[in-house]
């Protein structure tokens, strides 16, 4: 079995969705399961919105190879805009999709709730970063000595990925006791917190080890890369209720509904940190890639023992709805 990620994969700093896929696919490189070309894939796994027209042509040509979905989203609740784009996505799993993978209970549910229909092989696979990079290795110990490092990240500048609650904290945090770092795209100027650009993933993992708390405020986040990311570095989060944060952090930091449950929160987390830190439970890299590839086999001898049936109707009614969207701004 040979798969093939349809994702036009970049090496600068991106989104999260960059990059866990490159990090899924350097492990089918050194696993032997990724596919030089299309042509020589059995899988074919593409990812939300991102490049659906090819994704199209693709399913025209190749009408009986396997295409799994990693879905996104709900996008519209991300961005609160374009619930067109949600409809395209649904379209796609519909009519091009012979599996799909969701990446959390949360993304799972809201995407059914909004509508998108069900197919005969699903799951829930969460995200994992590349281990040679992010993990806990040489991070700096945590001292009440110091000012309490805090930190967030964020590689869009969209106003829900939590900059509402980084004003508040900007003018309302404590900063005798503790520093603020935000790494990433921010549409704001801050007084207190140091705002540092988009960092290579080696000097973001840096950085993350450098520090004491991850704190993200995104909504709606499904699966939050970056949450991941900084988890895997060793460090206790503070989230936001929302999306599938509470997932990813269960017991190891602390969920807000409010933003001025945050400086008590960090107290706390300061108070107990061993604990915390020690409560941080998720997926590696490995655990992650052999689900995707556990299911995928499974998909791939279950449409081996039955011919894929192609809907030629289905992918005509898709190019048309292609032509009808393609002024739609799909890639932001």
């Amino acid at each position: 079995m040979k798969i093939y990620i349809f994702y036009n994969l970049k090496n600068e700093p991106h989104g999260g969705a960059n990059q866990f896929l490159k990090a899924l696919q350097y492990y089918f490189v050194q696993n032997k399961l990724a596919a030089q070309t299309i042509e020589e894939a059995d899988i074919i796994l593409f990812n939300s919105h991102h490049n659906i027209y090819e994704i199209i042509e693709l399913k025209q040509k190749f009408p009986n190879k396997i295409f799994i979905h990693r879905i996104d989203g709900p996008v519209f609740l991300i961005r609160r805009k374009n619930k067109l784009l949600d409809k395209m996505i649904y379209q796609a799993n519909q009519e091009i999709a012979d599996a799909t993978i969701f990446q959390s209970v949360w993304s799972m549910q809201e995407n059914k709730r909004l509508g998108i229909p069900t197919k005969p092989f699903e799951t829930i696979i969460y995200n994992a970063p590349d281990p040679d990079i992010f993990n806990s290795n040489d991070k700096r110990e945590f001292s009440r000595q110091r000012k309490c490092r805090i930190i967030a990240t964020s590689w869009a500048d969209n106003f829900h990925k939590g900059f509402y609650t980084y004003l508040w904290l900007d003018k309302n945090l404590n900063f005798a006791n503790n520093e603020f770092i935000f790494c990433g795209n921010s549409p704001l100027k801050f007084e207190n917190i140091i705002s540092i650009p988009p960092l290579k993933s080696t000097e973001l993992a840096n950085e993350l080890k450098n520090s004491d708390i991850y704190i993200t405020a995104s909504e709606n986040d499904p699966c939050s890369n970056a949450l991941i990311e900084a988890l895997h570095c060793g460090l206790p989060a503070i989230a936001l209720n929302s999306g599938g944060h509470p997932e990813i952090v269960k017991k190891a930091g602390h969920i807000f509904n409010d933003n001025s449950q945050i400086p008590e929160l960090i107290i706390d987390i300061c108070n107990n940190y061993s604990s915390f830190q020690e409560n941080i439970e998720l997926p590696s890299m490995q655990e992650t890639a052999n689900l995707y590839i556990n299911f995928m086999q499974n998909v791939f001898n279950e449409k081996k023992k039955s011919k894929i049936k192609i809907n030629k109707f289905s992918i005509y009614k898709f190019a048309l709805l292609h032509r009808l969207f393609k002024n739609i701004k799909l890639s932001r």
